[in-house]
């Protein structure tokens, strides 16, 4: 599976975007959500790789046009765990 992502690539692409602000992104640069298709019969560590791989930015994206922006806490669950949630509910 790793062979097939670049993991060292969506690694420096998590860490650029994670700390950029709202204000500092183009709408025009970010995904509407619906249009992100990942394919459910995949592992959940798989469907979070083609998430990552598939976004400009997995911090931010639109929903019905309006700029959405996740972040996570220190003591919350880890974003891999909110990831997989957010693409279970959206691919039941």
């Amino acid at each position: 599976m790793k062979d097939k992502y670049n993991i060292k690539e969506l690694e420096e692409k998590i860490n650029k975007c994670k700390n950029m602000k709202l204000e500092d992104i183009n709408p025009d640069d970010v995904d509407e959500l619906s249009s992100i298709k990942i394919d459910r019969r995949k592992s959940s560590n798989e469907r979070i790789l083609d998430f990552l791989a598939q976004v400009k930015n997995p911090y931010v994206f639109k929903v019905n046009g309006n700029l959405v922006r996740m972040s996570f806490s220190a003591n919350a669950p880890t974003a891999d765990d909110c990831l997989t949630r957010v693409l279970e509910n959206l691919y039941r």
